[in-house]
C-alpha cells in the first residue's frame, strides 16, 4: 500500500526556466545564470505573449538549487520500497502570468497527475487509492499563493493535504523594491534597469505586493492612500516606464502622446486591480465551506533573518516617492516582547506577510536559519549569499516534517521540530504535525 497520495511541488516566482521553442534548436531565455530580459518582457497589447515576436515561450524545468534536494528527498523518504514508490511531480509554469492563469494550469496538471498515478502498479493495486485518488501539494513562496488561489477557485475535492513554505500570503516589500529599483531579495539580487523595466510589466509580481496592516509609513498630512493596490500610492516613474514601453512595443507606432499615456495608465491600473482582487479572494478563503480541515494544511513561516519590515512613502513636489533605507531591514526574532518579535522574516517575506488569514494562528510552524543541521554546510553558506527565503526548501529537517505531515508517521527519534509564532503560549500551540519538538527560545 502506498504511504502517500502523489505529491506536486509548486515553486516560487522566477524559479522555472523559460525556453523559447521558436528557434531551432530551442533556446533557454531564463535560467539560474541566464536571464535574457529582452526575451521575457511581455507585450503591452497582450500580456499573455512576449514583446519580441515571433516567439513560443514555454516553462521548462525548476531551479535545481532550490528544489532538486527537496524533490529527491521526498521521493526517497516517502517510498517504503522500490516496489512501492510515491511519485513527486514538479509543476513548472510561466511565472510571469496572473495567478488565475497559473491556477488554471495547475488544475489541468492535477488531473494529469491523478491519471498518471493510476497507471502505477502499486496505486492501481490499491482499490482505496484508485477509486479516491487525490494529490498532496507543496507550495514554496508564490507557489503557496497559487495553491491557495486554486482552492478558492477550484475547490478541494482533489486535494488530500497541503504544505506551504515561506509563502507571502499578504505580500512582501521586496516586490515593491523590485519594481522601484530592479533589485530585491526576490528572484535574484543583481541591480538591473532591464529587470526593473521587465518587472513593471510582469503581472505576477503585482500579486506579491504587501497588504498587511502595518509597514507602509506614509508622510503625515500627505493624503497618501493606504493600499499598495491603489495607483495613487505609486511614484510617477512606474507609469512613465510603462508609457515609454508602450511607445517602443505597441503594435500601433503612431499612437499620440495622450493615447500612450492613457494606455500606460490603463495597463498599470489594471495590473493593480487584478492583483488586489486576487488578494481579496485568497484572504476570504473559507476552508470549512470547502470541507477542508485546517489540520490538513501545514504552514511553515521563515523567521530569524534580517528582512524589510517597512517602507516609507513621502511626497516630493506633490508626487509620491519611496524612500529605501537599510534601517527598515530588521530581525528582532529574539526580542522579549510579542510585537517586536514580529519584526523579522526570512530575508524576503516579513513575518506579517507570511501569516494567512484563513488558518489558525496557533497552527503556524516557524523555522529559522539555525534549524539547518551542522552538516548542512553548503546550505548555510548559500543562505548567507542568497538569503534564507530561496534556499529554505533545502532544509533537511523540513523534509522530514513534510514526510510526517503527508504520511501521519510518528517521530520516535525526535528529529522534527519547529517554533511557535510570537504570542502563542506553549500549551496553545497546535501544529498539524504532532508531536513536534518546540524550539521556541
Amino acid at each position: 500500500m502506498p504511504s502517500s497520495h502523489p505529491i506536486i511541488v509548486v515553486p516560487g516566482v522566477t524559479a522555472t526556466y523559460l525556453r523559447d521553442l521558436y528557434p531551432l534548436p530551442p533556446e533557454t531565455i531564463w535560467a539560474v545564470i541566464r536571464k535574457k530580459y529582452d526575451r521575457v518582457k511581455l507585450h503591452p497589447d497582450n500580456l499573455r505573449y512576449e514583446a519580441r515576436q515571433p516567439a513560443v515561450v514555454r516553462p521548462d524545468q525548476l531551479y535545481e538549487i532550490a528544489y532538486e534536494e527537496l524533490i529527491e528527498e521526498l521521493r526517497h523518504d516517502l517510498s517504503d520500497s522500490e516496489d512501492d514508490p510515491v511519485p513527486v511531480f514538479p509543476f513548472t509554469y510561466d511565472w510571469r502570468q496572473p495567478l488565475e492563469v497559473i491556477e488554471a494550469s495547475l488544475a489541468e496538471f492535477i488531473d494529469e497527475v491523478i491519471d498518471r498515478t493510476k497507471l502505477m502498479r502499486n496505486y492501481h493495486a490499491d482499490k482505496a487509492y484508485r477509486e479516491a485518488m487525490k494529490v498532496n501539494l507543496v507550495g514554496h513562496s508564490m507557489g503557496g499563493l497559487v495553491v491557495a488561489g486554486y482552492l478558492e477557485g477550484h475547490g478541494a475535492d482533489k486535494i488530500n493535504k497541503i504544505a506551504t513554505l515561506a509563502t507571502p500570503y499578504k505580500g512582501s516589500f521586496e516586490a515593491m523594491v523590485k519594481m522601484i529599483t530592479g533589485t530585491a531579495n526576490i528572484g535574484g539580487s543583481t541591480p538591473s534597469s532591464r529587470e526593473r523595466e521587465a518587472s513593471r510589466l510582469t503581472p505576477s509580481l503585482y500579486h506579491l505586493l504587501p497588504s498587511f496592516d502595518t509597514g507602509i509609513t506614509r508622510q503625515r498630512g500627505a493624503g497618501l492612500p493606504n493600499s499598495t493596490f491603489d495607483p495613487g500610492l505609486w511614484q510617477p516613474s512606474i507609469i512613465e516606464t510603462i508609457v515609454e514601453y508602450v511607445r517602443l512595443h505597441a503594435v500601433n507606432p503612431r499612437l499620440s502622446i495622450a493615447a500612450r499615456e492613457k494606455r500606460g495608465r490603463k495597463l498599470f491600473d489594471g495590473l493593480l486591480t487584478q492583483a488586489g482582487d486576487h488578494r481579496a479572494r485568497v484572504d476570504g478563503l473559507d476552508l470549512a465551506a470547502l470541507g477542508f480541515d485546517s489540520t490538513r494544511w501545514l504552514c511553515v513561516v521563515g523567521v530569524g533573518a534580517k528582512t524589510r519590515v517597512r517602507m516609507q512613502v513621502e511626497r516630493d513636489d506633490g508626487d509620491p516617492v519611496f524612500r529605501l533605507s537599510s534601517k527598515d531591514r530588521l530581525n528582532h526574532w529574539g526580542h522579549e516582547t510579542e510585537a517586536t518579535r514580529k519584526l523579522t522574516g526570512d530575508g524576503t517575506v516579513h513575518f506579517k506577510g507570511a501569516v494567512p488569514g484563513f488558518l489558525p494562528y496557533e497552527s503556524l510552524v516557524c523555522v529559522s536559519p539555525k534549524d539547518y543541521g551542522y552538516w548542512e554546510v553548503a546550505d548555510r553558506a548559500t543562505t548567507e549569499l542568497a538569503g534564507f527565503h530561496g534556499i529554505l526548501p533545502n532544509m533537511n529537517m523540513l523534509h522530514r516534517l513534510l514526510v510526517r505531515h503527508f504520511t501521519g508517521r510518528g517521530d520516535p527519534r525526535g528529529n522534527t521540530w519547529g517554533r511557535r509564532a510570537p504570542g502563542v503560549a506553549k500549551e496553545n500551540w497546535k501544529p498539524p504535525v504532532w508531536p513536534l519538538k518546540d524550539k521556541t527560545a
